[in-house]
């Protein structure tokens, strides 16, 4: 056996908004709390229940994982799968099993003991009881054995690059087998907080696990808030109701907040690409080229400019800059209305563009339906509730033939392979370019990535307007607030106040 490296992850999430009601206190040296030290997050998409083996969507896993629950692996800061109820891990030469060596002494909220059962119960769940077309990251499992409660071998029907880091997502969380009875009510976790109250509408509060395992985190509770509208949340955050806007919704109005007496603000990366969809299962979006027209007809950059005041990056692909295969692939279709309106061959088109009332998306779609008009297709925008009516009608059904949605799921270009998946996107070649990546050397992975993200883009699968940026602003004083997003959750732990 040899100790497996480092597996280094890229990319970033986008952070939700969030707000509640703060206190005062400070954080001692030794890590803990303060008495009464809580902090107000704004999020805007507050989750339609909590259990995200079932449930669609980032929501409940930006809010749950790393907090609540927690996986034998995660990512750090720095885009790195570190340990975390795995004290550390053992790869076989073939790459086939891996052995996880379990910390001791871990309980549930529940007061449950976390042992080598539980990991072979979660695991084996994903494949009976998960709902998700992510489960499928994990088809690659072969088995999952307990050696002893402290020890779990997992092995692999094949070698996989992409195993590890699947489980530093929400498909690697821990479950209690006494746990699961109420998973969209009443989570039962290892993680550092627990659910306090969760009111329907309004916000989630999180409160401090007195039994946690770990380093206390400095805060002794959390609130997430959720808002719809930027302008109050902004508001929120001016008169002080809240403490930090964890995803700015309207970038214009940033000048707001310049006093750097008052807050700052950080601006970094996701791995979130903001991507125009086109249903390829139906007219007229089953014609390739009418799909080229769409890119052709779109100026990306006045798109930005106009959507969210610049912020973000061009990429032009379904692959962010922080992957180690990423290329730029702006240059695949330039702004060129001409070459559109030739592609179309005269035709004109009206299709449904259904996309969830989010600010950067119905922003996005206003420009969108701009230029299309400039080469023949009308868009008749229905911005739709998220996440609980565009998840039905959208991602469910495939009931639309143009949407705009910010896929924020590290390293997810895997999701086109599936073709019941939204998109309907469906292209053999393309499945088996992943399938070789996922087994080949490191280099042969980049290779093998970089032509099947070639690939999606010759076909036109869909149009990429834009990496969404990660656009924090806080109140003075409020620290570990993570400069780029990367994964899934917002950890919380890492927050506290000064």
């Amino acid at each position: 056996m040899r100790r497996i490296g480092i597996w280094i992850a890229v990319g970033g999430l986008l952070l939700g908004t969030a707000a509640c009601g703060s206190g005062g206190g400070n954080t001692g040296a030794g890590g803990g709390a303060a008495a009464g030290q809580t902090l107000a997050v704004g999020f805007v998409a507050e989750p339609a229940n909590l259990d995200f083996t079932s449930t669609e969507g980032v929501a409940i896993p930006q809010a749950l994982l790393v907090n609540v629950y927690e996986g034998l692996v995660k990512l750090d800061q720095s885009g790195q799968i570190v340990p975390l109820l795995a004290e550390k891990w053992e790869v076989s030469d073939d790459r086939k099993a891996y052995t996880f060596t379990l910390r001791k002494n871990v309980t549930f909220s529940s007061g449950a003991p976390f042992t080598a059962d539980d990991v072979v119960f979660s695991l084996d769940r994903v494949a009976t009881d998960w709902k998700l077309k992510i489960k499928s990251q994990l088809d690659v499992i072969d088995k999952v054995e307990k050696k002893d409660d402290s020890t779990v071998v997992v092995t692999l029907k094949r070698p996989s690059n992409g195993f590890l880091y699947s489980m530093a997502t929400r498909l690697g969380a821990m479950f209690s087998r006494t746990g699961i009875s109420d998973l969209a009510n009443k989570p039962v976790g290892t993680g550092p907080y627990v659910l306090g109250s969760w009111r329907r509408g309004d916000s989630i509060q999180l409160k401090q696990n007195p039994s946690y395992w770990g380093t206390k985190p400095a805060l002794s509770a959390v609130t997430l808030k959720y808002f719809k509208d930027a302008t109050a949340m902004n508001n929120a955050l001016l008169t002080g109701g809240i403490d930090v806007i964890s995803s700015v919704q309207a970038p214009e109005s940033l000048q707001q907040f310049a006093d750097p007496n008052r807050f700052q603000t950080v601006e970094g990366t996701t791995n979130g690409e903001v991507v125009l969809s086109m249903n390829n299962g139906r007219p007229p979006f089953d014609d390739k080229k009418v799909r080229q027209a769409v890119r052709y007809a779109i100026d990306h950059k006045a798109l930005l400019d106009t959507a969210w005041a610049g912020r973000g990056q061009l990429i032009g692909s379904m692959v962010p800059p922080t992957d180690p295969w990423y290329e730029d692939r702006t240059g695949d279709y330039p702004y060129d209305p001409a070459k559109a309106k030739e592609l179309l061959g005269g035709k004109t088109y009206t299709v449904k563009m259904r996309i969830p009332n989010l600010p950067y998306a119905v922003n996005s779609a206003q420009v969108v339906k701009s230029q299309l008009a400039q080469v023949g297709i009308t868009a008749d925008i229905e911005p739709l509730e998220f996440p609980a009516r565009w998840l039905d009608v959208v991602f469910t059904q495939g009931d639309y033939d143009m949407s705009i949605i910010n896929h924020v799921e590290p390293r997810d270009m895997g999701i086109f392979a599936d073709k019941s998946y939204y998109f309907r996107y469906d292209n053999p070649e393309f499945g088996k370019l992943l399938a070789a990546a996922d087994e080949a050397s490191e280099q042969d992975q980049a290779d093998d990535l970089k032509q099947a993200a070639k690939l999606l883009s010759d076909d036109a699968a869909a149009d990429f307007l834009f990496l969404f940026p990660n656009l924090i602003v806080a109140k003075k004083g409020v620290t570990g607030l993570p400069k780029n997003a990367i994964a899934e959750s917002f950890d919380f732990t890492a927050l506290a106040k000064q």
